[in-house]
């Protein structure tokens, strides 16, 4: 048990630097290739905080552990607001002026709701997981055609994301050694974490719901504090949006697009419906003022810990 954690801890803290790794290198060569910098910094904003939990999938994916890939994509998805945002705004208020934030949010209710709809037969099959991404690719498309509506800060906040260096052969190392560590970090992960979860007498679904979700969320709720102090209150957004979808969209569909995706009635019933009531637990807080104050950071913190002790309660 106490390797096993030693295992786990040790993949979470490479999936965070092998992310932080690929996405600088991202950036740097986008530069390069002078794709506008507003535009890499709203691919960056959506995908950085997904990098872990994609490598994740994709290695139990390959392990043959689909019901991790899936509790870990659609318990990130509640992470994201309850855990990330919500501890983002318990340290400073949250100041929201990106207006195509609102929309996405709407898409992902709707693509929550199509997912909950499709599952009720007990599967996504491989066509709807690739209406899944090919849905990610037209919500990006409008998210980017969007922004010259964006107001000037905004999209410097956005833009500035993506500074970087663009030397070439600095960002090859670091897509070398980026990949190297999510590898790395996500094997041990894919094989530590039901160890660990089962002592707990969790099922690999609740394990990637709940150990592995809030483990590679850590990294970024940490970075999300930080840009809370700072005042950017669009990127910690952003990210937990954009993060979302990915999640939803990409992580979900994608491993439905490669093969027919078993959904448990449980999860139709408890998860997806849990991960629905976060996002409309955002609409009263977000419709007023766009802001996120304290006590609604707590809301969702608490929100959190109910969900977690809920599941908790499932599996006993």
């Amino acid at each position: 048990m106490a390797e096993a954690i030693g295992w786990f801890l040790l993949g979470l803290l490479l999936l965070a630097l092998g992310g932080d790794s690929i996405v600088k290198a991202a950036s740097g060569l986008a530069h390069r290739l002078r794709v506008p910098p507003f535009v890499i910094g709203l691919f960056l904003v959506g995908f950085a905080t997904s990098i872990p939990e994609l490598t994740v999938n994709a290695s139990a994916f390959f392990h043959g552990s689909q019901s991790l890939a899936l509790g870990n994509a659609v318990g990130s998805n509640i992470v994201n607001f309850g855990l990330t945002l919500g501890l983002a705004a318990v340290f400073a208020p949250l100041l929201i002026r990106w207006r195509a934030l609102s929309p996405l949010l709407l898409c992902l209710m709707l693509a929550t709701v199509a997912l909950i709809l499709l599952a009720l037969d007990g599967v996504l099959s491989r066509l709807e997981g690739g209406v899944f991404l090919l849905a990610f690719v037209a919500v990006f498309a409008y998210a980017a055609l969007r922004s010259r509506e964006e107001l000037p800060e905004v999209r410097e906040a956005v833009a500035g994301y993506a500074a970087t260096s663009d030397n070439l052969g600095l960002n090859l190392i670091r897509v070398v050694i980026g990949a190297a560590l999510l590898y790395y970090g996500a094997g041990w992960v894919v094989e530590s974490a039901p160890v660990v979860g089962l002592s707990l007498g969790m099922t690999p679904l609740v394990t990637g719901l709940i150990l592995v979700s809030i483990g590679t969320a850590l990294p970024e709720a940490a970075a999300a504090v930080m840009a809370a102090r700072r005042g950017q209150g669009d990127i910690v957004a952003g990210h937990v949006v954009g993060s979302s979808l990915v999640n939803l969209l990409v992580a979900v569909g994608g491993l439905a697009a490669l093969r027919d995706l078993p959904i448990p009635a449980s999860f139709v019933r408890f998860e997806l419906p849990a991960a629905l009531a976060f996002l409309l637990l955002m609409v009263p807080m977000l419709r007023s003022d766009l802001r996120l104050s304290r006590a609604e950071g707590v809301v969702l913190l608490a929100a959190l810990a109910g969900w977690v002790a809920f599941e908790l309660l499932l599996v006993k």
